[in-house]
């Protein structure tokens, strides 16, 4: 008899991402759903991994990560925000950065803490806090800004809260924090014991001149902070699964006392293969110009649709407002999209927990020339 099981997470299903791939696999549409590249990458990578397994980076390397990526890491956290980290006890190289973030989650939870996330949000931030026993707090920001309300944040603090979430910039809205957020977040937590856990993962690809302003940069943040980034968005290897946590001593004891039994260390020949190409690079500049180019030729030619388009200042996606082509629920939208005009996207209700449809849609434009032009194609056939 198949023994039966009290799932831990039974209102989890199939994500949204995997469910709008296969609808698009299926009706051989355009995919804009999912967050990925699909141009090639610096074939120096390529040459990288290859020189790594040849010779013999194939065996387990130190638990925090290969030495030279952590040196090439704190390397580039001192260019880009003059803020140091000890490359023994402060940086740890990741299976990317959703393992980071559930590793973090997995070392501060315990039954009953309670972690405020702000929705729209990341889809594995809910279900790791829930496996962990903890609560989840959530403010939900709305259409067209997306911008926090500090006192209704401030309203969500109890002696329980643990942890606080923030994605900055902020995958789907493509928002980020300014000057005045980190102000407001710096009095919010000031004289409490509440930890941060700041996902900026498209630190790189910010548009107009927009500065990101990581949380690295402010000591009062950074004190107790958890940091977390990905190789996959900086150098378009998703599928390598590579990432880093950055955190003050303290906090990375305690992190790596579970990181050792989650997975111990990331993959060798491809931190071997980064860290030799980070001693070549030092300015990434040119990463969110080729994303914002990409960007302007997206937007400039479906404002020709009836589509109103959302302010994207920054990662690769690209949120609009479908409310003047139809009636439908988003995801409705999204799959009648697929089905009848051939191009995949994501409905925002998917980032709510109560599933807040306000007829926006995001696209990913991180594709290849012909990718987008197809996509646009079709995109023009909708009217009002």
């Amino acid at each position: 008899m198949t023994p039966k099981i009290k799932s831990k997470l039974p209102k989890v299903g199939v994500s949204i991402f995997t469910e709008m791939s296969a609808l698009a696999a299926k009706e051989n549409a355009v995919n804009l759903s999912q967050g990925f590249p699909d141009f090639p990458i610096d074939p120096k990578l390529t040459q990288y991994l290859e020189e790594a397994s040849a010779k013999g980076f194939n065996q387990y390397l130190p638990m925090a990560g290969f030495i030279d990526l952590r040196e090439a890491i704190a390397k580039k956290i001192i260019d880009a925000h003059d803020s140091e980290y000890d490359i023994d006890t402060e940086i740890t190289v990741t299976s990317g950065a959703t393992q980071a973030i559930f590793t973090t989650i997995a070392t501060l939870i315990s039954p009953g803490d309670e972690v405020i996330i702000i929705e729209p949000a990341y889809d594995c931030y809910e279900p790791a806090i829930e496996l962990f026993g903890g609560i989840v707090k959530r403010l939900s920001l709305h259409k067209p800004d997306y911008k926090i309300d500090w006192q209704q944040l401030k309203n969500l603090i109890s002696s329980k809260t643990k942890l606080m979430i923030f994605n900055n910039p902020n995958n789907p809205s493509g928002q980020i924090l300014r000057e005045t957020d980190i102000q407001e977040l710096i009095k919010l937590i000031k004289d409490t014991n509440i930890i941060l856990l700041s996902d900026e993962v498209y630190e790189n690809i910010t548009f107009d001149n927009q500065q990101h302003l990581s949380f690295v940069r402010y000591p009062e943040l950074k004190e107790r902070s958890f940091v977390i980034a990905s190789f996959g968005k900086l150098l378009h290897i998703t599928g390598w699964k590579l990432g880093y946590i950055l955190a003050p001593k303290n906090l990375m004891t305690e992190y790596n006392k579970a990181h050792q039994f989650n997975v111990f260390c990331a993959n060798a020949p491809a931190q071997y293969a980064v860290a030799k190409y980070m001693k070549q690079t030092t300015d990434y500049t040119e990463i969110a110009t080729m994303y914002q180019s990409k960007r302007d030729y997206f937007r400039k030619a479906i404002s020709e649709t009836g589509f109103k388009l959302l302010n994207c200042e920054s990662t690769y996606f690209q949120s609009v407002d479908f409310s003047a082509i139809s009636d439908l629920g988003d995801k409705e939208f999204c799959y009648n999209l697929t089905q009848n005009y051939n191009v995949a996207g994501i409905p925002f209700s998917a980032f709510y927990h109560n599933f807040i449809d306000e007829k926006v849609i995001r696209f990913c434009f991180a594709k290849k020339q012909e990718t987008l032009d197809q996509a646009i194609e079709n995109l023009l056939k909708l009217k009002i």
